[in-house]
């Protein structure tokens, strides 16, 4: 694989991962809304140190560096995951899929919920990978961003698809191929981020709301309309308004679509730009529609009858958190068959009644009508043929490209 010395960090990344870790889609809670108080403190302190020395080389090594795999002689595994992204039993300490695994394997699972924001894990596990050292994980959870960049880096290892047969077979295909993992050699989605249009048809009063353009040209909705702080979701929902493809743009389709942001904000149409404090302005119709998170909005419409969502139909983004088996980790193949047993439909099922977030795996919807028939129907959960095939992927940036489209962003919502 070739290595790639990743460029310091810029101020304007800098500033759109603070607004990541406090509002944005790093602070997007994974069950009812709590994950939102876990990023502040510790996030902004990772991102000092990144910012103060940038993203050290990878030196020598090549991608997938394995040391000795001692899974038949160890039969454990070590997870680290999100809080809030694993199902959990009333006693609040038990997670059932876990220790279903563990009675048919045998394989113990050391899980850790110590991954509070993208920037501020990889801090952690940075020293260790660019040194060729392990980091005492087998499986970590990355949103897709920085999982390409470790990619890149070749700090993480190829995935033997022998190992991984439910995964190769039931991976949604809205899922199975992104620009930055071709083919899924060296990652499996956890769950899927879908951005929607959330409103609130009691502020709304009869107006309709479609698409876009109708949050930013409608004038009967100015001053009440929200847009997200997360620069993928909200130019990538205006790109494919305009009908380009965010897996496709070019430097010309991003100014327009920051062109017509700023329309927007001049005009006041858009009364401000959000992270997922959004939620509170919908819920109280101080927004009349927004761009909003599909996690969030399953549990916005269960506590307000008053909220629902729409997808256009010129699409919608989609972005992933992926399973990585990190360089140097002891228990590559315990790790691909936990991997692997999280795309059976069973276990899938259970997960995503606990969870709620966008399952990546096909053929859970009659297993998930058994526990939870609401979540089954639900195409925020799983979402059918028609809603998959207007998914679409914020392509992967180089470096020069995120510095400058991260300014320009910056300069648009203020930040």
């Amino acid at each position: 694989m070739e290595q790639y010395e990743p460029d310091r960090l810029s101020p304007a990344q800098v500033a759109a991962m603070r607004r990541s870790f406090t509002h944005g889609r790093a602070a997007l809670t994974r069950r009812s809304l709590l994950r939102a108080s876990a990023g502040g403190a510790l996030a902004v302190g990772g991102l000092g140190t990144l910012s103060a020395c940038g993203i050290p080389p990878a030196g020598k090594t090549e991608g997938g560096v394995s040391s000795e795999d001692r899974s038949k002689q160890e039969k454990e595994v070590s997870f680290s995951n999100w809080t809030e992204y694993m199902d959990i039993d009333e006693s609040g300490r038990r997670h059932p899929t876990l220790e279903a695994f563990t009675r048919r394997s045998g394989i113990k699972v050391k899980y850790t919920e110590d991954i509070n924001d993208n920037s501020e894990f990889f801090g952690k596990i940075q020293p260790q990978l660019s040194a060729g050292q392990e980091t005492g994980r087998d499986i970590i959870v990355l949103t897709d961003w920085l999982a390409a960049r470790l990619i890149r880096l070749g700090w993480v290892q190829k995935l033997d698809p022998a190992h991984l047969p439910h995964a190769f077979a039931n991976l949604s295909p809205q899922f199975r191929d992104p620009d930055w993992d071709p083919g899924r050699a060296y990652s499996y989605p956890w769950q899927g981020i879908s951005t929607v249009i959330a409103y609130n048809k009691k502020a709304l009063d009869g107006v309709e709301v479609k698409t876009v353009s109708d949050l930013l040209d409608n004038p009967k909705l100015k001053g009440r309309v929200g847009f997200l702080t997360e620069m993928r979701d909200t130019v990538g929902m205006v790109l494919l308004d305009m009908g380009k493809d965010p897996a496709r743009f070019t430097d010309d389709d991003y100014d327009a679509a920051i062109a017509r942001l700023q329309k927007g904000v001049d005009r006041g149409q858009i009364r401000r730009f959000t992270g997922n404090d959004y939620t509170a302005d919908i819920s109280k119709g101080d927004f009349a529609a927004c761009l909003a998170w599909a996690g969030d909005v399953v549990q916005l419409k269960a506590d307000n009858p008053d909220v629902d969502f729409v997808i256009p139909d010129s699409g919608y983004i989609t972005s992933s958190d992926n399973m990585l088996v990190p360089n140097k980790a002891r228990h590559k193949t315990n790790a691909e068959r936990l991997m692997d047993y999280y795309y059976e439909p069973g276990p899938a099922a259970q997960l995503a009644a606990y969870i709620n977030f966008v399952c990546p795996v096909d053929g859970v919807k009659d297993e998930l009508a058994k526990i939870d028939e609401d979540a089954a129907n639900n195409p925020l959960i799983i979402p059918d043929k028609a809603m998959q095939a207007l998914s679409r992927a914020f392509r992967s940036l180089s470096a020069k490209e995120e510095t400058a489209y991260e300014e320009k962003f910056a300069k648009l919502t203020g930040a």
